[in-house]
């Protein structure tokens, strides 16, 4: 593929963004002008939906940078400047097909963030860059390439979520669960401390019954909003878990689809040579048997 250039007007001044062959899974950019240095696109899954690969995420550096970390010498900069930057950005679309743009962690190699004419600078470059991508024809290529990349990691990482949100619902079904009997014994202990007051009024048992921090009308009322909380709570956890489980099976479906449709195309190419070397044997036996 041609090498793709892009002229970015930014506070900084222009800069120039020429993109690399494809490597892998990826596309290196490589600056010039107001900015020297790489930006390294590749694609990943949109923020809401980790089986869903239909993002591009943009990184300062020649690497992923959710995978290694660049030396602080190969970090873009500006022309004028000193100090490299890293950071990166997602570009992607929401329910009704709008682009959205997500940024992440602009800071300087030494940990300091930039100025904000310099984040602007920053920022134009990476959605510029993801922008550009998402405009390839080989970005069908580059998004299945992600997800092989990344499937392991989202696999080990949906099941630690789902089993973190599944103990989650447990311990606030639990909670609901205690909260019945303490709701029961809060109300018991009111009607006594009522009765109390009503047989020999006292300013104590007043402040007990009052609505104050530690009175007992305080106990009902935390106890009666404890259970419903705790159910509501527990029933989003489940929530949580069941997508996680959901989106984890969706990428292990679409890994078994690659592979399928690999071990089809491998058998029909070996169909292929084996109709094609039949083929030369015939063609081969009718010259030398005429």
């Amino acid at each position: 593929m041609n090498r793709d250039s892009l002229t970015i007007e930014t506070p900084a001044g222009p800069v120039h963004a020429t993109a690399g062959p494809l490597q892998d899974d990826a596309v290196v950019f490589e600056l010039g002008g107001a900015m020297r240095g790489q930006v390294h696109v590749t694609g990943t899954h949109h923020p809401q939906h980790w089986d869903r690969f239909t993002a591009v995420r943009a990184c300062l550096g020649p690497v992923n940078a959710y995978q290694d970390t660049a030396p602080d010498d190969a970090l873009p900069r500006l022309a004028r400047g000193s100090s490299g930057y890293r950071g990166s950005l997602k570009l992607y679309t929401d329910v009704v097909g709008r682009p959205e743009v997500s940024v992440y962690s602009m800071e300087t190699a030494a940990g300091h963030e930039p100025s904000p004419k310099t984040a602007a600078t920053l920022t134009a470059v990476l959605q510029a860059c993801t922008e550009q991508v998402m405009q390839r024809e080989d970005l069908p290529a580059i998004l299945t390439a992600s997800r092989q990349r990344d499937t392991p990691a989202l696999l080990r990482f949906l099941a630690w979520s789902a089993a973190h949100h599944q103990a989650e619902a447990a311990r606030c079904e639990r909670e609901a669960r205690a909260a019945r009997p303490a709701l029961r014994a809060a109300v018991a202990a009111w009607w006594t401390a009522a009765r109390w007051f009503i047989a020999c009024p006292h300013p104590v048992l007043l402040l007990v019954l009052a609505d104050s921090p530690g009175s007992l009308s305080r106990a009902v009322a935390v106890e009666q909003w404890r259970g419903p909380y705790c159910r509501t709570a527990a029933a989003r956890e489940h929530e949580y878990a069941r997508r996680a489980q959901a989106e984890a099976d969706s990428l292990r479906a679409q890994a078994r689809a690659r592979s399928s449709a690999r071990a089809s195309g491998s058998a029909a190419a070996d169909q292929a040579r084996r109709e094609a070397r039949q083929t030369s044997e015939r063609i081969h036996h009718d010259l030398t048997h005429p």
